[in-house]
């Protein structure tokens, strides 16, 4: 895991300046402690941080082939470089290196671009071929990684993180509005868009091409999932998925370094321990906890876990005041605003596990993979609420609507009869109707016409929905769209912030493309979510690990310690009209929103803290205030804060 970075001037050809490159490479010493490395050559610069994980002696970036014909930066891990190499070397491929990095050099010259296809695992990268002078950036399948780019005057530059690229150009960019609108919508800013007007992140399984003194944006990654041609038996499908969870942990677990697990106390990091132990072990194992007077604790359950299991359970003590104090810092290291509470575990159970490893493993995944959500059994029942008559459905929607806060089931049942697909998913995601977060903003900050749903983002995934049923059209764009750029974003960038490489086995592609060729059955049958991977759990944890309730990481003590410890402050920032966000916000409907939340008519509550959360993010990006307004295209106005 590492921290990648550079500049392009494609057009005019200019040099590139070496300090330019080296103060960018410096923004992202948290990513690589361990070593740096530059390729400055012409118009094109190369900039690399080191986290050192695999070949500790030999993995030094930037990297080419003997020639130095092709040059790479690679920030992640190939989990299949073993295989490829092997069948590199049978087409007559030299290594100098035991790098997995070397592999991605030489499939590029075996087989171009094509080289993406073939690599299981989680990577942002940018390859240099030096005699088509053609630079490629790509992210991977699952969007583990990110990839930062920004596009002006001819000019590329792009990093792993935001910062290389502000460095670069020495200015804060701009609050786009249309991303901000679909933030407060889903709590986190869609690929390819960021908050900051101009930047931009690839999506996953995309890549982007320069050469010839233009550039554009392909899809690499473009699996199709179509159902088996035999239905599998029960039996049949349990064997295979919990192989394919055999494979994805034995690559998972490669490195040179020491390795643990981030350990919480339901049966999805249970599952994994114990298929880490079929490995070796015993394992360190962190939980983070907040006290035996939370329900939600899950110390004592994880320690429970850890204890069957045989890992070597290192508890995580977290306080109210720790995390007042650290919120911002917090904020800060997300680089982008994410309205999610499970940040806060997610920073010190990271801190704690680095000062023994360097490489966690975490159970993030199956609860988009099998349906683990309340949101699943909505969709995943659906089109029963749509064959209901217009006139039941419409009599059952009235009175819905008329029930005091329940926003959740409001928006499911209006959601959930949409006739069109696209549509319909996207109002399961949202937090509220679009109508009511356009309400928020200023005049003439959005585009008058449609430019600012989600769905115009996912058109392009549409093709890959074809042969899918209803949830499982659902959980493709969910594991398209909001895992990589909310749950595995933040999780990358909060681990990075200690220099701590997650490795995310349940996403490795073997076992995603299985699962996603699976039918609804599989996944919630009777009422019960993640059927089939339950049923693997069944053959390595007792019972009352798998009847325990979901917690994830016992985020709703964070949420409560904010509502608690935000109870004057909020007042003040959704109130008080210096706070920073009502530069882009009307005061009078964000004030509405609180005071349907007090009153009890409405639970605003997953809005209202995505709102805290801007402002938190707008207080820490910005020291203090200067907006300019600047034109944008389609009579739309982009905020500039200028330090």
């Amino acid at each position: 895991m590492c921290g990648i970075c550079g500049q392009f001037n494609f057009v005019r050809n200019e040099p590139v300046e070496s300090a330019t490159i080296r103060r960018m490479t410096q923004t992202m010493v948290h990513r690589g402690p361990d070593d740096e490395g530059y390729f400055i050559s012409g118009p094109m610069g190369l900039g690399f941080r080191r986290l050192s994980i695999i070949d500790l002696a030999g993995g030094h970036q930037p990297m080419s082939n003997a020639e130095e014909t092709v040059w790479v930066i690679f920030n992640g891990e190939i989990y299949n470089f073993k295989e490829l190499r092997a069948e590199l070397e049978q087409c007559g491929h030299s290594f100098r290196t035991r790098s997995d990095t070397e592999v991605i050099i030489h499939g590029y010259k075996e087989w171009g671009t094509g080289v993406l296809n073939r690599l299981n695992g989680m990577f942002g990268l940018a390859v240099w071929d030096v005699q088509k002078e053609r630079l490629i950036l790509a992210r991977d399948a699952m969007g583990i990684k990110l990839i930062y780019y920004r596009i002006a005057n001819g000019q590329l530059t792009f990093g792993s993180e935001i910062r290389p690229i502000s460095a670069a150009e020495n200015s804060k960019p701009s609050v786009d509005p249309v991303a901000l609108n679909l933030f407060l919508r889903f709590r986190y800013t869609p690929s390819p868009l960021t908050i900051f007007d101009g930047i931009r992140k690839l999506e996953p399984g995309t890549m982007l091409i320069v050469e010839d003194g233009q550039y554009r944006e392909e899809r690499w990654y473009d699996y199709t999932p179509i159902p088996f041609s035999s239905p599998k038996e029960d039996e049949e499908a349990r064997h295979e998925l919990l192989e394919l969870y055999r494979g994805a942990v034995r690559r998972h677990l490669l490195s040179d370094v020491p390795v643990g697990i981030l350990l919480s106390g339901g049966l999805d990091s249970g599952l994994l321990l114990a298929l880490m132990n079929e490995q070796g072990g015993p394992w360190p194992a962190y939980t983070i906890g907040y006290g035996e007077t939370f329900e939600d604790d899950e110390l004592a359950d994880a320690a429970e876990t850890a204890s069957l299991l045989g890992g070597q359970h290192v508890p995580v003590r977290l306080d109210r005041d720790e995390f007042e104090r650290s919120l911002p810092k917090i904020v800060e290291c997300l680089e982008e605003p994410i309205a999610t509470s499970s940040i806060v575990p997610m920073y010190f159970v990271s801190q704690r596990a680095r000062h023994d490893v360097k490489v966690a493993l975490i159970g993030q995944g199956p609860d988009e993979l099998f349906g683990g959500y309340k949101r699943h059994l909505g969709v995943r029942y659906g089109n029963l609420w749509r064959r209901l008559p217009t006139a039941i459905r419409s009599a059952v929607g009235f009175v819905v609507h008329g029930l005091p806060r329940n926003e959740t089931l409001k928006r499911g049942a209006h959601s959930l009869g949409l006739e069109n697909r696209l549509m319909r998913y996207q109002h399961v995601f949202s937090l509220a109707p679009g109508t009511t977060i356009d309400g928020l903003f200023r005049e003439d900050l959005l585009p008058e016409e449609q430019g600012h749903e989600l769905v115009d983002y996912w058109r392009a995934l549409a093709p890959q929905m074809e042969h899918t049923d209803e949830l499982g059209g659902f959980q493709l764009l969910e594991i398209r769209s909001s895992l990589p750029d909310e749950l595995l974003m933040y999780a990358d960038k909060l681990s990075m912030a200690h220099s701590l490489e997650v490795r995310v086995p349940y996403l490795d592609r073997t076992v995603v493309e299985y699962v996603q060729r699976l039918g609804a059955s599989f996944k919630i049958r009777r009422g019960t979510r993640k059927w089939i991977h339950r049923r693997v759990c069944q053959s390595y944890l007792p019972s009352r690990i798998l009847k325990r309730k979901k917690r994830g990481f016992a985020a709703n003590v964070v949420d409560g310690w904010l509502r608690s410890s935000a109870q004057g402050e909020l007042s003040e920032l959704l109130q008080d009209e210096s706070s920073l966000m009502f530069d882009l916000l009307k005061p009078e409907p964000v004030r509405k929103l609180l005071n349907d939340h007090r009153s009890g008519r409405q639970d605003n509550h997953k809005l209202l803290f995505s709102l805290v959360m801007l402002e938190q993010w707008l207080r820490g990006t910005w020291s203090h205030r200067e907006w300019l307004m600047s034109a944008a295209p389609q009579g739309m106005h982009a905020v500039r804060l200028a330090s």
